[in-house]
C-alpha cells in the first residue's frame, strides 16, 4: 500500500512538472534602486541604496497591490552583519543583489497564480538584517555598518504610494521567513497607510517563529532574537502593545504580537518548518553531541526518538499558533491558516508548492486556492494537516 501511495504521488508530481514546462511561468522583472533614499539614511547594511522589483498590474488588477517582503535571516552581531555585506546573495548590499524571477504568488499568468496574477506585484528586497525594524543613527566608521531597516521599509512604501498604492482598492502584504515576520510586525501600519475603503490583509509565509523549548530544555533562540533587537535598536519599531508588557526580544515572536493585530492575517507555515527545526528545536548550542546533524539534513536519517521529538515540536507549534491567533479564530474571516507538514521553509514563491505539489496540499486544495478564497471571503479557512503526523518531503 505504501509503495502504491508513493507511486501515485510521483505520477501527480510529474504531471504537474510537465504542465509547468509547457508554459513559461517565470516573469523577468527589473530592479529599481532608490538613489534618493541615501540622503535620508535609508540604506542597506553597507550604505548602498534600497531596492525593489515592481511588475505592473493589468486589467481588473490595475488598482490592486501585492507587496512581498523578501526574507533572508538576521544578523545579531557586527561580525555576522559584516558577513552579510560580502555575501553574493545581496542580503546586506544592493550592489550584490540578483533579480528574482516572479513565480508562484508573483506570477503574471492566470494558470499559475489565479487569485493575484493581474495585480501590481512588488518584491521589497531585503538588506538590513533585522526584518526592516532597525534604526540606529550613528554609523561606526570602523565597519561602516548601517542599521536602518525601518527607514528602508518607509521609503519603499512612500515610493509605491506615489506610484498608485495610495489609491489601491485591494492590497496584500506578504513576506517569507524574516520577511514573513516583518509582514506581521508591520501589518497594522501597512493598513493605516492605505485608504480606509481599501481591502487590506496580510499573509506571512514561514514567518511564524515559535517561542518553545529546544532539545536541551532551554530557549537558546530567544537569546539570538534579543541580540538582534539590541544591535539594531529595533525596540522603537516593535508593537508597543508587546514591548510594554515583556522584554523587547520576545516581541519578535508572532505569538506575542498577533493577538493585538487588528488587520486580517492568514498564516502559511509548516508545522515542521525546516528552519525552525534546525535553529529553534535543535540548534547547535543545544546539540552538544552533534546527534541531530544528520537528521536535520535529511529527515530520513532521523531515529525513532528524534521523530518523536519532532512530533512533540509539531504539537507545540500548533498549540502556540492557536494561542497567538486568538480564541475566536475558528469561524473568523479575519484569521486564517494553512499549516501543512512539509519539511521546508517558505512556499508561496515556489511555483510547485504554490500551485499544488500533492504533498503540500490540504483537503486537496493548493495554497493558491486557499489564500484566494480567504482574501476574497469565499471561505473562512483554517486548515491544518491532520493526516501526516511526521514531516513530509515536498
Amino acid at each position: 500500500m505504501q509503495k502504491m501511495v508513493s507511486f501515485t504521488r510521483l505520477c501527480q508530481w510529474l504531471c504537474l512538472m510537465l504542465m509547468l514546462l509547457k508554459i513559461e511561468c517565470s516573469d523577468d522583472v527589473e530592479m529599481t534602486f532608490i538613489q534618493s533614499a541615501v540622503t535620508k539614511g535609508a540604506v542597506c547594511l553597507d550604505g548602498s541604496p534600497p531596492a525593489y522589483q515592481f511588475d505592473k498590474g493589468f486589467g481588473e488588477g490595475v488598482d490592486k497591490w501585492l507587496i512581498h517582503i523578501q526574507g533572508g535571516g538576521w544578523c545579531e552581531s557586527t561580525k555576522s552583519c559584516l558577513l552579510r555585506v560580502n555575501k553574493t546573495n545581496g542580503v546586506g548590499s544592493s550592489t550584490l543583489m540578483q533579480k528574482f524571477n516572479f513565480t508562484g504568488v508573483f506570477s503574471s499568468k492566470q494558470e499559475f497564480n489565479p487569485g493575484f496574477y493581474n495585480w501590481n506585484r512588488v518584491i521589497m528586497r531585503y538588506c538590513d538584517g533585522a526584518s526592516f525594524t532597525g534604526d540606529v543613527k550613528k554609523v561606526d566608521p570602523a565597519t561602516n555598518l548601517h542599521y536602518r531597516g525601518a527607514r528602508i521599509f518607509n521609503v519603499i512604501l512612500d515610493e509605491l504610494l506615489a506610484k498608485g498604492l495610495n489609491k489601491a482598492s485591494s492590497a496584500l502584504l506578504t513576506g517569507c521567513s524574516s520577511g514573513g515576520l516583518a509582514a506581521i510586525l508591520y501589518c497594522d501600519k501597512f493598513r493605516a497607510m492605505l485608504p480606509p475603503t481599501s481591502q487590506v490583509k496580510c499573509v506571512p509565509d514561514a514567518g511564524y517563529f515559535v517561542h518553545v523549548k529546544d532539545i536541551s530544555g532551554k530557549y537558546h533562540f530567544e537569546k539570538f532574537f534579543t541580540k538582534i533587537v539590541k544591535l539594531h535598536n529595533s525596540e522603537i519599531n516593535l508593537p508597543s502593545t508587546c514591548t510594554s508588557k515583556m522584554k523587547p526580544g520576545l516581541c519578535f515572536y508572532p505569538q506575542f504580537i498577533l493577538p493585538n493585530i487588528k488587520t486580517p492575517v492568514f498564516v502559511i507555515n509548516s508545522a515542521y518548518d525546516s528552519y525552525q527545526v534546525q535553529n529553534i528545536l535543535a540548534p547547535e548550542k543545544a546539540d552538544k553531541h552533534d546527534s541531530w546533524s544528520a537528521c536535520k539534513l535529511n529527515i530520513s536519517n532521523c531515529s525513532p526518538t528524534q521523530l518523536k521529538r519532532l512530533q512533540d515540536f509539531r504539537s507545540d507549534f500548533i498549540k502556540t499558533l492557536w494561542s497567538g491567533m486568538g480564541r475566536s479564530v475558528s469561524n473568523s474571516t479575519s484569521r486564517g491558516m494553512f499549516i501543512n507538514s512539509c519539511y521546508s521553509h517558505c512556499q508561496t514563491g515556489n511555483q510547485i508548492n504554490w500551485l499544488g505539489d500533492p504533498a503540500s496540499k490540504l483537503d486537496n486544495k493548493a495554497i493558491a486556492e486557499v489564500v484566494s478564497d480567504w482574501f476574497y471571503e469565499r471561505n473562512t479557512t483554517q486548515l491544518i494537516d491532520r493526516q501526516h503526523t511526521l514531516p513530509q518531503q515536498c
